[in-house]
């Protein structure tokens, strides 16, 4: 039914686990593999390119449902329909930001310090043309190929660029002094394609699974019994997504007890909760969470 296209590159791999993880595994022949599938009933082809071209592909009607960053919708002005963000990057669940950055050294603060005719790189360049035209600077604004930062100040007087931490620009010798756009991935439908009932359904679904996923990232399943004089103190100890689920048990007396808590904090969690009074404490790890 759906015709589907995943990024090749940085998002790659995080792309690939996520669906993974909302068991959509993809498969390829190999890692190079351009084509490959998903064993879903609403997926029918499956393609890897690099995120800057998908909007467009989307948009043109190639392909119906896509992932992308909102930066490359923004940098192509695709007509796309966003199914909403994902939130996660190559490395982190935070967005990447497209900044603006100077030599560490450089008098200007903000856009609107720069002079007409001040040379731009970037990989961003309607982007970055329509950001210095809304702030009343004509600038020269080149297209990077790669190693943007490296080009200040020899070949540009600043950049435009992405970065999830700004450390590769720091150890550059750049200093950000201004963000141009935060960016999420986001899932992208083709409008004619959301249009039709059936593709939209479908899109949903995995739309619903591929969020599920990302929620239940970092939080595990927790469940355990306690008496009814120890249940206030034990609860008071479990930092609930909403209020615990509490069921008592056959013979009265004695409750089971389960929540969803981060991972992280378990291993404080599981000896305090003993110490309160639970019994028969069990941690689950969870697939999906979908409200």
């Amino acid at each position: 039914m759906l015709r589907l296209v995943l990024p090749k590159g940085s998002l790659e791999r995080a792309t690939i686990e996520l669906f993974e993880a909302a068991d959509l595994a993809v498969t390829r022949s190999s890692d190079v593999d351009y084509r490959a599938s998903v064993n879903d009933h609403r997926i029918d082809e499956v393609r890897v390119l690099r995120p800057q071209e998908i909007p467009s592909y989307v948009a043109d009607g190639l392909f119906d449902l896509g992932i992308t960053g909102r930066d490359w919708v923004e940098e192509t002005g695709a007509d796309v329909l966003s199914l909403g963000e994902l939130q996660y990057s190559k490395a982190t669940s935070r967005p990447i930001q497209v900044v603006l950055a100077v030599a560490a050294d450089s008098p200007w603060s903000g856009v609107r310090d720069m002079p007409d005719g001040v040379r731009v790189s970037t990989e961003y360049p309607r982007l970055t043309k329509r950001y210095f035209e809304a702030n009343g600077v004509q600038a020269d604004v080149v297209l990077s190929y790669g190693a943007t930062e490296a080009k200040v100040p020899e070949i540009a007087d600043a950049v435009v660029e992405i970065t999830e931490t700004g450390r590769a620009l720091r150890a550059a010798g750049l200093r950000v002094i201004e963000t141009l756009l935060l960016s999420y991935t986001e899932l992208v439908a083709n409008p004619a394609a959301a249009a039709d009932p059936a593709k939209r359904k479908a899109m949903e679904d995995i739309s619903t699974l591929l969020q599920g996923a990302l929620k239940a990232r970092g939080r595990v399943l927790v469940k355990l019994n306690v008496g009814a004089e120890d249940l206030d103190r034990v609860i008071s100890l479990l930092p609930a997504m909403r209020s615990p689920t509490v069921s008592e048990l056959f013979g009265g007396g004695n409750y089971a007890v389960e929540t969803v808590v981060p991972k992280g904090s378990i291993n404080k969690l599981i000896p305090e909760l003993k110490d309160a009074g639970a019994s028969d404490i069990i941690e689950l790890p969870i697939s999906k969470i979908v409200p």
